[in-house]
């Protein structure tokens, strides 16, 4: 049982390190083909605004279903202009189901690039955790159908371009249904 609460514990700290509370530059990847650009440099925030979150939607979760038999599966990566990919290493990944609650993540924080308030302690009943292997490679078994964001960190630093080590949060759109297995290329080009 208290192996049970330090392994909570991990996946919380997890979460919220890799995405809800911290500035990422965005940079066009292979997954979209545009150009977007950020008014921050990476690892800055736009402001100190910290965007409050909308509440809880318990019947919009309560809706999900939570067994199913598709799998996602994928590889994590960062490349460079040359093409050059630096896979993350035994990352851990997550799926977040999209709903109102995790749209609101995904625009203001993963897109927008403010800061969150924490997410409520209930988002965690309906997320899927999994790790990358050491070339990249994962997979999350057992999807319910739906539409989730994959997310994911890579750690780069000197085979970057950079002096000091840079987390670099990749979050993607996937859906599902039945016992598919959905291919995801969870990459991101990098300056």
């Amino acid at each position: 049982m208290r192996n049970i609460y330090y392994v909570i514990i991990w996946i919380i700290a997890v979460f919220m390190l890799s995405g809800c509370i911290h500035r990422e530059l965005i940079i066009a990847g292979p997954d979209n083909g545009a150009s977007e650009e950020a008014s921050a440099p990476q690892g800055e925030t736009k402001d100190d605004t910290v965007i409050p979150r909308i509440a809880f939607p318990e019947e919009e979760y309560r809706r999900l279903s939570k067994s199913g038999n598709a799998t996602i599966k994928g590889r994590i990566y960062v490349s460079d202009a040359y093409g050059k990919k630096i896979y993350g290493k035994q990352v851990r990944l997550y799926l977040n189901p999209v709903t109102s609650y995790s749209k609101q993540w995904y625009s203001e924080s993963y897109i927008g690039g403010y800061k969150m308030e924490k997410a409520d302690k209930r988002l965690y009943n309906y997320l899927k955790f999994t790790a990358s292997n050491i070339e990249g490679k994962f997979a999350f078994y057992g999807v319910p159908s739906g539409t989730y964001y994959v997310i994911g960190m890579v750690k780069c630093g000197k085979a970057c371009g950079y002096d000091n080590p840079r987390n670099i949060r990749i979050a993607k759109e996937v859906t599902v249904s039945g016992s598919e297995t959905e291919s995801v290329d969870l990459g991101k080009m990098i300056n």
